[in-house]
């Protein structure tokens, strides 16, 4: 079971969010108080599937009597503790750090809630970037397979890549961080091939990617010719038909073909991870184009 889900049901903590008291179960974190709180904190690196990772530092909130912000995603909560969710300091972490990521990575393929928090923090995509001349990865996009893509460009090192490839998921351990400071990037051992690494192709890599440095081939294809069309797909649940566990698959459909295979996360079978079969074999389905 991932650790940051396990609660104590039988035992209420009482905390103040923003001068509001709220009773969470015991084991909660606050990013858990908050989310029951309908209190709005940002996440980058969170997934309710993973574990705590703690590399991005926007779910910072300030703790009474913590000198520094702490990590809502997973700070567990204490009887009595007072949370500021919001404040001014909080607000200025949080838009420097979109500030810094956006002058180092291309966030334009981001999911729709990290645009939305951007905008509501007045984000300016070029406040340490002014003129273009600040340190940028430009690498080109790895192509190895027929099946997914590699965009350093994008990534913002949120590691859930290699926790859904190691411990918390697939335990393939094909991927890792590799280098030190801004030269530091996912990588297979040694930065062989991926076909020629310890991936076996399930994709839950690129499932959990938050920025698009991760894609499927098929969507990059479809991207780059510019047939890629989010408002003609249409998302069909179904069972995958090759073998008993009953893993949920969600067929993303445009113009009459699969383009992309996902699953839902609150799935008990699967949390939103597959193999390669269910994930990518679905193309006896359908005729080649």
């Amino acid at each position: 079971m991932i650790e940051h889900r396990i609660r104590d049901p039988e035992t209420l903590v009482e905390i103040t969010l923003d001068g509001i008291p709220v009773e969470v179960p015991g084991g909660s974190t606050i990013l858990d108080a908050c989310r029951s709180a309908e209190v709005d904190v940002p996440t980058l690196c969170f997934l309710d599937t993973l574990d705590p990772i703690n590399s991005c530092r926007l779910c910072v909130v300030e703790v009474e009597g913590s000198r520094k912000l702490v990590p809502s995603c997973s700070r567990v909560v204490t009887e009595g503790m007072e949370v500021q969710t919001d404040s001014p300091r909080v607000q200025q972490a949080r838009t420097v750090v979109y500030e810094l990521l956006a002058s180092a990575v291309d966030l334009s393929l981001s999911e729709r809630e990290t645009t939305r928090q951007m905008e509501r923090y007045g984000v300016d995509p070029a406040k340490f970037d002014p003129d273009g001349s600040a340190w940028r990865r430009t690498d080109e996009v790895r192509i190895q397979d027929d099946l997914y893509i590699r965009d350093y460009d994008k990534c913002v090192m949120c590691y859930r890549c290699v926790a859904a490839c190691g411990p918390d998921a697939q335990n393939t351990f094909a991927i890792d961080v590799a280098g030190r400071g801004l030269t530091s990037t996912i990588s297979t051992e040694f930065d062989i091939t991926l076909p020629d690494s310890a991936c076996v192709y399930c994709g839950n890599c690129v499932a959990v990617c938050p920025t698009g440095a991760l894609m499927f081939k098929d969507e990059y294809d479809m991207r780059l010719s510019g047939t890629w069309d989010e408002s003609r797909q249409t998302v069909t649940t179904t069972v995958c038909s090759f073998c008993g566990v009953g893993c949920n698959l969600e067929l993303h459909v445009q113009d009459n073909r699969i383009v992309k295979v996902t699953s839902p996360t609150d799935h008990s079978v699967t949390e939103g991870h597959l193999c390669i079969k269910g994930r990518f074999g679905y193309a006896y389905l359908q005729p080649e184009p």
